[in-house]
C-alpha cells in the first residue's frame, strides 16, 4: 500500500473515512467543502507557485515546497488548527527526512484565521511516521469497515451521506 498524507491525515479524524479511502472509496471529489479549500489554495498566495517547487515523493505530493530552506508550505482553509493538519505536515517532514532531508520544517497557513502554525523538526517524527503507516495499513486491510464515529465533524465531511445513508437524523 502507498500511504499518502492524506492517509495519515484521515487516521487522525476518522478510522472509517481512512478504510473507506484506502478501499478505493472516495468521495472528496463530491464535496464543495473541498473544493471551497482548493480554491483557497490556489488563490490566497499567488506567486507561491513562482516561488517554491511541487514535490512528489514516494507518493506523497507537497504542493509549495522551499528547498533551498527546506521548508514545506500548506495552505488550509478551516477557520480551526486541527490535529490532522499537524499530522499530514508531520508526515511530509517525515518522508523528506527518509529521504535524506535534514531537518525540514513547515508552515501551515489558514488565511480565514490570519494564523500560521509553524511545526519545526522533532527527531520523534521519525517514530512517529513509522507508527503512522503501521496503524495505517492495520486499519485499511481490515476485513470490516470501522464503525461511526457519530461526531460534530460527520455533518461536514465528505462521505457523511455514505456513512448515514439509512440512519435515522444525526
Amino acid at each position: 500500500m502507498n500511504i499518502t498524507a492524506t492517509h495519515i491525515a484521515y487516521l487522525h479524524t476518522c478510522h472509517r473515512k481512512l478504510w473507506l479511502f484506502s478501499n478505493g472509496i472516495q468521495m472528496e471529489h463530491t464535496s464543495e467543502l473541498v473544493a471551497e479549500g482548493k480554491l483557497i489554495s490556489e488563490t490566497t498566495y499567488l506567486d507561491r507557485a513562482r516561488k517554491y517547487t511541487e514535490l512528489e515523493i514516494d507518493g506523497v505530493k507537497i504542493d509549495f515546497y522551499d528547498a533551498k530552506d527546506r521548508v514545506v508550505h500548506e495552505v488550509k482553509k478551516s477557520d480551526k488548527v486541527e490535529h490532522a493538519h499537524i499530522a499530514q505536515v508531520t508526515y511530509y517532514l517525515y518522508v523528506l527526512a527518509r529521504n535524506g532531508v535534514e531537518q525540514p520544517s513547515a508552515i501551515i497557513e489558514y488565511p480565514k484565521l490570519k494564523q500560521r502554525e509553524c511545526i519545526d523538526w522533532n527527531d520523534d517524527f521519525l517514530e512517529k511516521g513509522k507508527l503512522w503507516e503501521q496503524e495505517t495499513e492495520q486499519i485499511a486491510s481490515a476485513e470490516n469497515c470501522p464503525p461511526l464515529i457519530n461526531k460534530p465533524i460527520c455533518k461536514n465531511c465528505s462521505y457523511f451521506e455514505l456513512c448515514y445513508v439509512g440512519e435515522e437524523e444525526v
